[in-house]
């Protein structure tokens, strides 16, 4: 296949276990820079977890971030496209899930990324990990302030129920007007309806005039199906859930045996 463009999950993915890019991985995605392929970062993660790898991953152009829900670009901020959940979606959303769920804790991602805003209670609940963000910084507020403006992503989590298990009631709730996902992160991801790293990547395809059959995709989650689907060659990462594997061409190593660059290394020979 013509090879135009790389677009890699991050955490699981193209980052080893320390969430570190290992030289070999670095050395794979400046192979393909060089050869003129776009190499994109498709991730869960907000500008500002991105920023803390971006320099050793070389990424210094587009990014989609919170699920595909918006593309920026690294260089000098310029957003192509943000799809934010409406106040009113989120409202019904959280009040019916509420409603089935005592307990559950709310955040929202606002403004390009770059405004988080947590209610009361969650960043006790918290790590750094979580959202690249220290918990001493979210602050916290009254709920209804959570959801009083549109949002990228809604956040949701319980302190001791799975997010699958949120997730799940969330699907069973038969509600409209929102995409939730899971990325392995320990909570459930609500973006607007129809907003996958799929229909991002595609937005930022058609920008760049790149054709689907022309782009590889790598990820290792249930937020990565759609993506490994639309591309034209699709590689989950050995480990991944089976309907991970079963949306990708192609099984790569996992991450902390450089399966990305593995498969990079081949597609370039």
């Amino acid at each position: 296949m013509p090879l135009r463009l790389i677009a890699t999950d991050l955490d699981g993915t193209l980052l080893d276990s320390t969430a570190a890019v290992t030289p070999r991985t670095r050395a794979a995605l400046d192979a393909a820079r060089a050869r003129g392929i776009h190499v994109v970062p498709v991730t869960a993660r907000q500008p500002i977890g991105l920023r803390a790898i971006a320099a050793d991953a070389g990424f210094a152009d587009w990014a989609l971030c919170g699920n595909g829900a918006y593309a920026t670009n690294l260089a000098d901020g310029r957003m192509l496209f943000a799809e934010e959940l409406p106040p009113d979606t989120i409202r019904t959303l959280a009040e019916a899930l509420r409603a089935s769920v005592p307990g559950l804790l709310f955040a929202s991602v606002r403004e390009g990324g770059e405004t988080f805003v947590a209610q009361h209670g969650y960043a006790e609940l918290a790590d750094y990990a979580d959202h690249k963000r220290h918990p001493h910084t979210m602050g916290g507020v009254p709920l209804d302030q959570v959801l009083a403006a549109p949002s990228l992503k809604l956040v949701i989590r319980h302190p001791e129920l799975a997010p699958s298990v949120l997730f799940d009631t969330l699907r069973d709730l038969g509600l409209t007007g929102f995409e939730a996902t899971l990325s392995g992160a320990p909570f459930v991801e609500v973006m607007a309806a129809g907003v996958t790293k799929a229909t991002g990547l595609a937005r930022l395809c058609e920008h760049l005039g790149i054709d689907r059959a022309d782009v590889v995709a790598f990820g290792d989650a249930l937020n990565d199906v759609e993506m490994l689907r639309w591309a034209g060659h699709g590689v989950a990462m050995a480990g991944a859930d089976e309907v991970v594997r079963e949306a990708a061409d192609d099984v790569a190593e996992s991450n902390d045996d450089d399966g990305v660059a593995r498969v990079i290394e081949r597609l370039l020979s």
